[in-house]
């Protein structure tokens, strides 16, 4: 259910199973590093190394601190670690001018592996072709020309249980493993960053990826109202706010309305549909906004022949049969569409890019077991950081890291009996912050969080003004959840950043 913008208030999501749909689903946790550990603890100082990367022709010599941060409660005692790795850039004259960006990635229960070594960071994990292909193991770390390292200082940030964050001796799970717990611990965390490196007088900027967007959406209302720390800006990349855009399931038929565009856009890039990509998207949303919605809402009492037209509709604009429509009452969940696109080639598509089309595991099942776009950047994330982490940057634990986890379940998604949906506060936040901007980055191949998801929850941003809308800017990539994958989208989403942040301050 919508939350009222003026007192936000959280709700729970109804199907728990939900959690593995979101960033990077599944368990993985990566292997240690070849050489000898050597344990880090609580206490352990930051390692501190200097480096140079070349961005747009121009040498950046910078500073990269590998360290955790200990979160303590009032009378001292520790309560969690927070690992992260900071990059602050050298040459700099004034930090009071030179913006900070905290980065996140989703799960719950991923590391920030991706963003740091798909993206932002000055290393970046090298992937053959158009990043729809796996790398021949192990995978390599290149020098990333694309890095945001020129326009701003860069922090990674691993949440408790993720990567080598953890819970200390007096802290307990629940305090962490939940939507509230989260956002509280990790805007301590950056209050104390802050803090400890004198930043208080730079400009701020979060970045949150896929689950990342409810992280960053309840920090920059939190930053603001408990520790008096307004933002300058905020980005969703492939992020959501409100769960039920994700949720096709009895009684919610949004999210079936907000994935058609984009499996319109999936099926031209395999060649299932002829004509203008953009102008047959438009055709889907339009459609999904207008007559597919009313048929959806009519439910059982949909007539025939209106139940025919619009399956008609529907096969045109994805090419499924119609047939299969009407079978399913109009209702086609990402997955089976995932499975039945390409089934007469017995391919199945990725969830987080729909470009990837690897040969089906089950021809005869209608759904798909598995994620190849997921299973092509897995394995060589997890290798890369376990060696940039180790050799590199010369930080190694006996615990292992923790890519991606189960460890952070069960996630706790608050009160009640609704869905998630932290829109209200990133209303409330642009409206006490007149200054605050966001840039909404999303791949039209993206079947985890399709762009029309986080484009409802904004357009229902009731109690916005109008004066904060204009503080909005889109940004959208051919690829799919993590676009920075395909070199094409690296390079534009890099400029998108870069011009962002130097609009925001």
């Amino acid at each position: 259910m919508d939350k009222p913008l003026r007192r936000p208030r959280l709700a729970t999501v109804i199907r728990p199973t939900l959690l593995s749909l979101i960033l990077l689903a599944g368990h993985a946790t990566a292997g240690e590093p070849e050489a000898p550990p050597a344990p880090a603890t609580e206490q352990a100082a930051p390692v501190i190394r200097d480096g140079q990367v070349t961005i747009a022709g121009k040498k950046i010599d910078y500073q990269v601190s590998t360290a955790k941060l200990v979160l303590k409660k009032d009378d001292g005692s520790p309560r969690a670690s927070i690992f992260h790795v900071s990059y602050l850039r050298k040459d700099v004259a004034d930090i009071a001018q030179r913006p900070v960006l905290f980065a996140f990635n989703g799960g719950p229960g991923s590391s920030a592996v991706w963003l740091h070594l798909g993206i932002l960071g000055p290393k970046r994990v090298e992937l053959p072709g158009d990043g729809t292909s796996a790398p021949m193991p192990p995978a390599r770390i290149i020098e990333n020309e694309f890095s945001l390292l020129d326009v701003a200082d860069l922090v990674f940030v691993d949440p408790v249980s993720t990567g080598y964050s953890r819970i200390e001796k007096d802290g307990k799970a629940e305090e962490f493993h939940g939507v509230e717990g989260d956002i509280d611990s990790l805007a301590d965390f950056i209050r104390r960053w802050v803090t400890d490196h004198g930043r208080w007088s730079s400009p701020k900027f979060l970045l949150g990826e896929s689950y990342g967007g409810i992280r960053v959406a309840g920090l920059s209302a939190k930053l603001q109202t408990q520790h008096g720390m307004p933002l300058n800006g905020i980005v969703l990349l492939s992020s959501l706010l409100d769960f039920r855009t994700l949720s096709p399931s009895h009684g919610n038929d949004l999210a079936y309305q907000v994935f058609l565009p984009t499996y319109t856009a999936v099926a031209h890039h395999h060649g299932k549909l002829q004509g203008n990509r953009d102008d047959l998207v438009r055709q889907a949303r339009e459609f999904a906004a207008g007559d597919y919605s009313l048929a959806l809402q009519a439910g059982a009492s949909l007539d025939p022949a209106k139940l025919k037209a619009v399956a008609e509709k529907l096969a045109s604009l994805t090419s499924l049969p119609a047939a299969l429509f009407v079978e399913s009452k109009l209702r086609i969940d990402p997955s089976r569409f995932r499975g039945e696109l390409l089934r007469a080639e017995s391919k199945v598509l990725g969830r987080f890019d729909a470009r990837v089309a690897w040969p089906s595991t089950d021809p005869a099942y209608p759904y798909v077991d598995y994620d190849p776009s997921f299973s092509l950047a897995l394995g060589a994330y997890s290798t890369a950081m376990l060696a940039y982490l180790g050799q590199d940057l010369g930080w190694k634990e006996d615990s292992p890291y923790e890519i991606l986890t189960t460890k952070v379940q069960p996630w706790k998604m608050g009160d009640g009996n609704g869905f998630v949906n932290l829109s209200g506060r990133l209303a409330t936040a642009m409206r006490d912050n007149p200054h605050l901007r966001v840039l909404v980055m999303g791949g039209k191949a993206d079947l985890a969080t399709p762009p029309d998801g986080i484009e409802h929850s904004l357009k229902h941003l009731l109690e916005l003004p109008d004066s904060a809308r204009k503080n909005i800017v889109r940004a959208h990539y051919d690829s799919g959840h993590m676009f920075y994958l395909n070199p094409p989208d690296l390079a534009q989403s890099r400029n998108d950043l870069a011009e962002f942040i130097r609009a925001s301050h």
